[in-house]
């Protein structure tokens, strides 16, 4: 692992590892700003949401930039509506780009989704149609942000709770001409094949089959919750308020055999635990990355 120093926006010198390997991360909670802090310098990475910190400065950034100089940062967009029509919006791109260049992360992504329509933003990530039409325009607006901020993106496939009856190819193909046509790498959320699979019926064992894993960048573990629709059938909510469900630990493990180690990140965004309850789940994560520290990529991961 290769250390370097960059200085921030504030001057205070900010270590960094790229690549940061097969290590295991967790949500940056600031209720565990205090903990984190007392524990010093630890193995493992941080991630955060990059809206949380658009703002010129503040505590928000007093902390971050605390956890910043100690350890890894992975920041992760969910307001950049790379699935929508419309234009990205440009003072929002902007800002992303700062956040970028300020904080010097080793993993920048966002999700294959959409939030907004004409002047409205809607809080979710909703699901698009898997076409030609669509492809072009994910594209598009993938390589208007890795022109942006000067690196490659991880793009993160989705959970979904509907599917279109005009799309005419499958998730992974689509996110694999995506990868194809515009270099972008993969993050690759598990907890979200567990949810679709689920929802839709099909197989999560067949779907990583065909996940264009050398790409993977990143992985994304999280808790979900059960509830029944409107026919009385089971439907799993992305609702990171849980610990990781043993289904979805089951397809990390099989993910990690078939690639190797990939830096892993559990998410944990509502019902917040205490800080040992988070850094258990980091550790059980890291314990079959260490497994299987040996492993040889299958086909070589895409350099993201």
């Amino acid at each position: 692992m290769t250390m370097a120093i960059v200085p921030s926006a504030s001057g205070t010198p900010l270590r960094y590892s790229t690549p940061i390997g097969g290590i295991a991360g967790t949500s940056f909670k600031p209720a565990h700003l205090a903990a984190i802090l007392a524990a010093g310098r630890r193995r493992g990475f941080f991630e955060v949401h990059a809206e949380n910190y658009m703002g010129a400065g503040g505590p928000p950034h007093r902390a971050l930039l605390a956890i910043r100089r100690d350890h890894p940062l992975s920041l992760h967009g969910v307001c950049m509506s790379i699935g929508g029509p419309q234009p990205l919006d440009k003072a929002h791109l902007a800002r992303f780009r700062g956040l970028v260049a300020r904080y010097q992360p080793a993993l920048v992504s966002e999700h294959l989704a959409w939030s907004t329509h004409e002047t409205s933003f809607f809080n979710d990530l909703l699901p698009l149609p898997y076409t030609e039409a669509t492809l072009r325009c994910v594209c598009d607006h993938i390589d208007q942000v890795q022109e942006a901020i000067r690196r490659p993106l991880l793009l993160e496939n989705p959970s979904t709770y509907v599917a279109f009856r005009e799309s005419s190819m499958s998730e992974t193909a689509f996110i694999r001409a995506i990868a194809e046509r515009t270099g972008c790498g993969l993050l690759l959320d598990i907890n979200n094949v567990f949810v679709s699979a689920t929802n839709h019926g099909f197989s999560a064992i067949e779907y990583l089959a065909d996940f264009p894993l050398s790409r993977v960048g990143e992985i994304h573990l999280a808790g979900h919750a059960g509830q029944a629709d409107d026919e009385g059938e089971l439907l799993l909510i992305d609702s990171h308020d849980g610990p990781v469900a043993d289904a979805v630990w089951k397809l990390y493990e099989i993910v990690i055999r078939r690639c190797g180690p990939v830096p892993t990140l559990i998410e944990w965004d509502s019902r917040i635990p205490d800080w040992p309850v988070l850094q258990a789940e980091a550790a059980a994560a890291q314990a079959i990355l260490d497994r299987h520290q040996s492993a040889a990529p299958a086909g070589g991961r895409h350099a993201a």
